[in-house]
């Protein structure tokens, strides 16, 4: 199913009164002055015509990625409560209880609004792509390549975060199961609606094509800390490029884009573009969420955020329907009561609820995509993996020194690869708690999904050979797209 994306929005969220795409339609002078066109409306002729015009639909691309059904709200829910680090405590099927105890169908509402979702910010970014090419002297040339630049990278986010949950772990077999389908023009009608699945290997390597041209055509930083966080540069193409290869298994791809933006030793910092480096963690998740740990965040405004049931702030801790597993890694006596990252939680009756995200409604926490963190955990990881203990460590090491100064590492958790790799993958779990990393992170490196359990719910462990190992694809793609499984 294509979506046909039809609104215009800047920064993420803030209206520019653009209007929507509509075809002209000639009429009768007579018919023009009686019902004259609102100065606001484009239509889908004009829609390129002016720098301002330009600007709203690549802000658009943004609004897309910050829907309720993607990285505004609901992937951090379904991601999560896929793990095993929380415990349901409502069945409410409208905040991912589906997900939690591995039900999701192919009728499940979240199934098909994340496709949409995703869809959208694509087919947004498509858009912008083919219109520039169309109308190349609106912007000038450096911008044009910018806003292009910007399109290939939120086009990448979207397939990657698409990927990621409706196909097979591109480690199961290296990319051979069948993938998404891989729209790469701009529609407006629903003419080529029907279109086959391209591989894994083909999705991730279209990912890795549009970030690698998104690196060379974004600009080196912006003029404030807040687009530094909420658009992209190039630090941003990189640092999603460890993220993407590390999935992929690519080992020495994710130390070669690393060595990009992490200083040969510590502390560890960006060289060039945006000086990125870890922070206070409190301080960015509480007040500094531009800081320059912070390489992407999906910010909120009082004009524009989420709430409700797609808010990840409202279900998680304001609402409590889901506290922390005692069972998972808040139990884990590793993560020391003196660690900062602890304080990240309330305690309610005897339960204790995540509370990194802590302003009340109307929720105007930013919420991190990338953090200068995962490059470093991306990079211990494939440090470790390739054998090179040492710098694993050291980069190890500094994430969790920041939040716990004193902490020293066990000689056993540390001397050998496996247990590093181990010990790399609990800190993942400490660090990235409530940002949508660890039912991937379980089934990138092909583990079950484990069971957890609550004195009433309870949810099974799913292994790997398992049909609901990954997302299913949604009836609404099926009975539209006649080729989808083909």
């Amino acid at each position: 199913m294509k979506i046909l994306k039809n609104n215009h929005i800047s920064k993420w969220g803030l209206a520019l009164g653009l209007g929507t795409l509509l075809v002209s339609t000639s009429a009768c002078d007579d018919q023009k002055y009686l019902n004259p066109t609102p100065a606001t409306a484009i239509s889908g002729t004009n829609a390129f015509d002016t720098p301002d015009r330009v600007l709203g639909l690549v802000n658009g691309i943004y609004k897309a990625i910050k829907s309720v059904n993607f990285y505004g709200g609901n992937y951090y829910i379904y991601t999560e409560a896929r793990g095993e680090e929380f415990i349901n405590r409502t069945s409410n099927t409208f905040t991912a209880y589906e997900a939690w105890n591995q039900t999701l169908n192919a009728g499940s509402n979240f199934v098909a609004g994340f496709w949409a979702a995703g869809y959208t910010a694509i087919n947004n970014a498509n858009i912008v792509i083919q219109g520039l090419a169309d109308h190349p002297n609106v912007v000038n040339s450096t911008l044009t390549k910018q806003y292009i630049a910007e399109a290939k990278f939120l086009r990448a986010l979207s397939y990657y975060s698409l990927v990621t949950l409706y196909a097979r772990p591109y480690n199961e077999n290296q990319g051979a199961s069948p993938g998404l389908p891989l729209r790469l023009k701009a529609e407006t009608n629903t003419a080529n609606n029907d279109l086959k699945r391209s591989s894994v290997a083909e999705v991730y390597a279209q990912i890795i094509k549009d970030l690698d041209e998104a690196e060379a055509d974004l600009p080196l930083s912006y003029s404030t800390s807040l687009l530094n966080t909420t658009r992209a540069h190039r630090n941003t193409a990189i640092a999603l490029k460890t993220r993407v290869y590390l999935n992929a298994g690519n080992y020495a791809k994710v130390i070669e884009e690393a060595k990009k933006i992490v200083s040969t030793s510590t502390p560890f910092a960006a060289t060039t573009g945006v000086a990125h480096k870890l922070q206070n963690i409190v301080e960015i998740f509480t007040t500094n969420y531009t800081s320059t740990e912070s390489i992407l965040s999906v910010p909120m405004t009082d004009l524009d955020n989420v709430t409700g049931q797609s808010s990840f702030p409202y279900v998680f801790n304001a609402n409590a329907e889901y506290n922390l597993n005692p069972n998972g890694i808040w139990g884990n006596t590793d993560w020391r009561s003196s660690d900062l990252r602890r304080t990240f939680a309330r305690t309610s009756s005897g339960l204790s609820f995540i509370t990194k995200y802590s302003k009340p409604s109307p929720f105007l926490d930013y919420l991190p995509i990338i953090r200068y963190a995962e490059v470093l955990l991306n990079y211990a990881e494939a440090e470790a993996r390739v054998g090179d203990i040492t710098k694993a460590t050291e980069l190890l090491k500094a994430v969790r020194n920041r939040s716990d100064a004193t902490y020293a590492f066990a000689e056993s958790a540390v001397s050998s690869r496996s247990a590093l790799l181990s010990t790399i993958l609990k800190e993942r779990r400490i660090e990235f708690i409530g940002e949508g990393f660890r039912s991937n992170d379980i089934l990138r490196n092909l583990l079950p999904l484990p069971a957890k359990a609550s004195s009433v719910l309870t949810a099974p462990e799913v292994l790997p050979s398992q049909s609901n190992y990954i997302f299913p694809l949604p009836n609404v793609e099926i009975i539209t797209n006649k080729l989808l499984l083909q």
